[in-house]
């Protein structure tokens, strides 16, 4: 830790780029920011990676959670309801609970995305999902 940061308020975070808990699902990964016990459950923070020509989570909505996305790197697609948006850095979509969503990429580059979870309490589903992936191997639409 840079000493700059030794000091910082309690409840303060500061992770270098790449930090984070990690969690591998073969084309996609996740890296955990915050959570649960560091945001109180209000809210969930993380980074999504997806591999060129790779598949993300699968389409899917949540029932008490609004999501928000960000667009990091790349130029990922997103699902929101019945309607695919490509989208390039910089891009920003809020996704009220309820709404089917799922994002991909199908671009020649990575691509990256910022997430926030509201209320908190995703990262607690991490182990499942990542188990769920590695018995169902997805492959890249080549």
């Amino acid at each position: 830790m840079p000493p700059e940061t030794q000091n910082l308020p309690q409840g303060s975070i500061f992770l270098e780029p790449g930090e984070g808990r990690k969690y591998d699902m073969g084309s996609m990964k996740a890296v955990f920011k915050a959570d649960e016990e560091e945001t109180q459950s209000r809210y969930s923070i993380s980074e999504w990676w997806l591999e060129p020509h790779s598949t993300g989570p699968g389409a899917h909505f949540h029932e008490a959670n609004d999501e928000v996305f960000y667009v990091l790197e790349g130029r990922p697609s997103l699902l929101i309801g019945e309607q695919w948006i490509e989208a390039g850095r910089g891009a920003f979509f809020m996704i009220p609970a309820g709404t089917m969503h799922d994002f991909e990429n199908r671009s020649d580059e990575k691509a990256g995305l910022l997430n926030f979870f509201i209320p908190g309490g995703f990262e607690r589903n991490m182990p499942a999902i990542v188990q769920w992936f590695e018995e169902n191997p997805q492959t890249k639409d080549e």
